[in-house]
């Protein structure tokens, strides 16, 4: 999709599987086995400085739900205001992930093993994927949907919204929160 929206068909591309972890991707493009690679913090930045250069910035090019928070129906239904702790609760921390950048790179320095540069990249980017309200947009789910179908699994199926996210309980804690609701 983000290969569409930058005017490439991918269909011009050869698109291969690399197995192992991220790295491997890395050590393929510096090994020239492979003109390209899709990568995220920190092996992006590992790339940047052997030379490599962005060529998309996939998150900022294509609005993907990620994370989030997922319930079995029975759970949201039964037990509505346990539900509402969790998204409050995870809504917190995206809160204070935002207001302590020192923090959050002490944690990400100590967890990841990382330096505290790389951690400092990892966070500005990590922000820019963090919703804002907690609540699942129409838009990310429909280009969720479609990019499990450009694998070839169900497409033959019609997806609504609300076949796979509901929002009433995410509105009802972001409202409460005092977030600007769009």
């Amino acid at each position: 999709m983000a290969l569409e929206k930058a005017g490439v068909n991918p269909k011009d591309l050869t698109l291969v599987s690399i197995p192992g972890q991220q790295v491997q991707m890395l050590y393929s493009l510096d090994a020239g086995f492979v003109d390209g690679a899709m990568m995220s913090p920190p092996v992006t930045f590992g790339a940047q400085k052997k030379g490599f250069n962005k060529l998309l910035d996939v998150g900022s090019m294509v609005d993907m739900p990620g994370g989030g928070l997922t319930a079995l129906v029975k759970t949201i239904q039964e037990r509505p205001a346990v539900t509402k702790q969790v998204i409050r609760s995870l809504q917190s921390a995206k809160d204070e992930i935002r207001k302590s950048k020192p923090k959050t790179l002490d944690l990400i320095v100590k967890l990841l093993k990382m330096d505290r540069e790389a951690a400092g990249d990892t966070y500005d980017q990590f922000l820019t994927t963090l919703n804002p309200t907690g609540i699942p947009s129409r838009i990310g789910m429909e280009i969720l949907v479609k990019a499990v179908q450009s694998q070839g699994r169900h497409v033959d199926k019609k997806v609504a919204f609300t076949d796979i996210a509901d929002d009433r309980l995410a509105t009802e804690v972001a409202k409460e929160m005092g977030y600007k609701i769009p």
